[in-house]
């Protein structure tokens, strides 16, 4: 499943992509407010991405899992990703990463409101949810313009290098204002 957007093209993650996702995860300022790490080696991030590459094949996928390209010319600028409950709730969560060199250029709001639409539009979501470190201001901002509501805190839930770190807990459900 590929999605577009005004300036990007969301694209299904394959083998072939590990290269890019490798270097992405190799940046010291994309790390951090991540809790994988900087990955010792290629290998370490083929792992990582296994479990979203595999359940591309399963009959009740709940690992959606995208690369982030540039319409205009078809460059490798981060990745995105949602997972579903696939269950009553009807819940999605999403997240994104993009390279520094493309940081500032409204990419990421682009981002999570194209995965905000698409939960709600293609599978029929009823709450999309995201979470971020409370010192992550840049992704705190794109989550709020992009319609979601900080609903909490949970205290010391993310494992970041060797500390315990707090997070905002974010969502819109669909009958929200929806910015996109």
């Amino acid at each position: 499943m590929d999605i577009e957007s005004e300036r990007l093209k969301l694209q299904e993650v394959g083998w072939d992509d590990l290269a890019d996702i490798h270097r992405l995860h190799s940046y010291s300022e994309v790390d951090e407010y991540n809790t994988l790490g900087i990955p010792k080696d290629m290998e370490e991030t083929k792992e990582s991405i296994r479990p979203m590459i595999d359940d591309q094949k399963s009959e009740k996928r709940k690992l959606y899992f995208w690369k982030i390209v540039v319409k205009n010319s078809d460059e490798f600028i981060g990745i995105a990703g949602m997972n579903l409950s696939l269950n009553k709730f009807k819940l999605g969560e999403i997240y994104y990463k993009i390279l520094p060199s493309h940081w500032g250029n409204g990419y990421a709001t682009e981002v999570s409101r194209t995965l905000i639409k698409t939960g709600f539009g293609d599978f029929k979501l009823h709450k999309i949810e995201a979470g971020v470190s409370t010192e992550n201001m840049g992704s705190i901002r794109v989550l709020e313009k992009s319609g979601m509501t900080r609903e909490g805190l949970r205290r010391k839930i993310l494992p970041i290098r060797g500390e315990w770190k707090d997070n905002y807990h974010y969502a819109i459900v669909e009958d929200d204002p929806i910015n996109y």
